[in-house]
């Protein structure tokens, strides 16, 4: 503890012997750190809160596309600072002048992009912030500039967000005019190339809507489906067959005219239908005048069987005729059935043949469709965009499409932000204290001395039989004391200017509130 005691004195005494390089270099670091500090330009914050909300009048789906709300907030907050409305802000302020050329706007712009922060607060509020330093102003006329700025910023916005709904509505319609005609002219030529394919392989093309292959797929899936339903129907038809043979066909009991008559009013019925059908223009190939007449078929085979009524001692079943009419209803059904797979089945064996012989005319066909069916489906779209605009651009006319709103105007900063200027001093002081006491320790190492008989001792490893104090004779302690007191003014001094720059700090920010 003893020997840190007197390393400890032994460098305070290297220090103070030293006093005036400690004042020196103190004064120099301070000189040059406060004149650093002083061409710092102040810098003063604006702040304001915006809202801007979308006209939602139209639903979110007839905006169409980059119209909707939440993609306006989002375009809204990318071209708030965009170069267009900077470059009128720095006009305004007085930032550039008029006849300013393209590397003097550049400059402006840049530096406002870079001071401007715009920070969304919910989904349509932002609050915007300006910082503004410039050098060659005061700093009452960079507090002004600052919420200047942000006043120009929103009144351009403001003002071009108004004009901009309408002339985006307009350029986007005429865009879209153009793209439909150009697609109708495609849409035509593609349309004559097909027309004319068509004419030249006459026969070698199946009829219908849409390609061999689609042709093929659609018939195939309802082959499946009829599959499924003959297989049912043929079900059907076979409980019918064996609850109608173990009906009888007559009961016992007097007259016979009831049920022949019931079988040959069915009859009838149905020539009547068949006679219908065949006045609507039905051939008989169409499957319901097939299972028609398959019912006809069976109801004279019933009728002739039972005569014409009166004879054999017995009446008709009712219920055997009943079944009898279901039999040959579910007969027709698998008539018709049948007939219609074997459409379907010779249907495809005819477009799988075709596809086999002329291959490339199949494929080519089939490319034309679908270049047709592609732009058909473009130039609807396109349509559907058209009239979804139009609508935006008459609501855009006769109301505001953008709501802007100054919820807190541009605040008028009465101190600057940055920099901290008063601990700015406060760090130059210390740093030239510092550095003053560090200059004088530094040379004491560097220049070898002993300031106790024990250093020396230890240093040399000799003996060191005595020591000879100073002898201070009485006109060098008045010159010693005239000395103290020209440090402690030199030390005074330095203190007094830096309290000096902090109350200049404080009344030149009073002057600027």
């Amino acid at each position: 503890m003893n020997g840190l005691y007197d390393e400890f004195r032994v460098a305070v005494h290297s220090v103070w012997s030293r006093r005036w390089l400690v004042l020196a270099v103190a004064w120099g670091i301070c000189i040059l750190g406060w004149l650093a500090v002083a061409s710092i330009p102040n810098r003063y914050d604006s702040r304001a809160r915006l809202l801007v909300d979308a006209n939602q009048i139209l639903p979110d789906d007839a905006g169409g596309g980059s119209y909707s709300g939440g993609q306006q907030i989002d375009q809204i907050r990318e071209t708030l600072t965009s170069a267009r409305n900077l470059e009128k802000v720095a006009l305004t302020t007085g930032l550039i002048g008029a006849d300013a050329g393209e590397r003097e706007k550049a400059s402006a712009v840049a530096m406002l992009q870079k001071n401007i922060k715009v920070v969304p607060q919910q989904q349509n509020i932002f609050e915007i912030t300006s910082a503004v330093g410039v050098g060659s102003l005061s700093d009452a006329d960079n507090a002004k500039l600052a919420s200047g700025v942000l006043d120009s910023l929103i009144t351009v916005f403001r003002d071009d967000q108004l004009r901009g709904g309408r002339m985006n509505a307009r350029e986007g319609l005429k865009f879209l005019e153009a793209q439909i005609a150009d697609r109708e002219k495609a849409l035509r030529e593609v349309e004559a190339r097909r027309g004319a394919f068509e004419a030249q392989n006459i026969g070698l093309i199946p009829g219908g809507s849409g390609s061999p292959a689609q042709r093929v797929d659609a018939a195939r899936a309802e082959l499946s489906q009829i599959d499924s339903q003959l297989v049912s129907a043929q079900a059907q038809l076979a409980a019918a067959n064996g609850q109608l043979s173990s009906t009888p066909a007559t009961v016992a009991g007097g007259g016979g005219g009831v049920g022949g008559g019931v079988a040959r009013q069915q009859l009838a019925g149905a020539q009547n239908e068949l006679s219908s059908m065949r006045a609507r223009g039905l051939t008989d190939a169409h499957p319901d005048v097939i299972a028609l007449k398959s019912q006809i078929a069976s109801l004279k085979a019933i009728a002739d069987r039972e005569g014409t009524g009166g004879g054999g001692g017995g009446v008709q079943n009712p219920a055997y005729a009943s079944l009898a009419a279901m039999r040959a209803e579910r007969q027709a059904t698998v008539s018709a059935l049948s007939a219609r797979k074997s459409q379907l089945m010779g249907d495809i064996a005819k477009i799988t043949s075709q596809q086999i012989q002329n291959p490339g005319i199949a494929a080519e066909y089939d490319r034309i469709n679908g270049e047709y069916t592609a732009l058909k489906t473009q130039y609807d779209k396109l349509l559907a965009q058209r009239e979804q605009v139009r609508l935006r651009g008459e609501v855009q006319t006769e109301t505001d499409a953008i709501k802007i709103e100054l919820l807190d105007p541009p605040s008028k900063p009465t101190s600057p932000a940055a920099p901290n200027r008063p601990l700015f001093l406060t760090l130059v002081l210390l740093a030239g204290i510092g550095g003053g006491i560090g200059a004088a320790f530094g040379l004491s190492q560097v220049r070898t001395s002993y300031a106790t008989a024990s250093k020396l001792e230890r240093a040399s490893g000799l003996p060191v039989i005595g020591s000879i104090t100073e002898v201070v004779t009485p006109d060098r302690h008045i010159e010693r004391r005239k000395r103290l007191v020209w440090l402690g003014g030199g030390a005074a001094a330095l203190v007094g200017l830096y309290a000096l720059l902090l109350i200049a700090e404080f009344v030149q920010r009073g002057m600027v509130a």
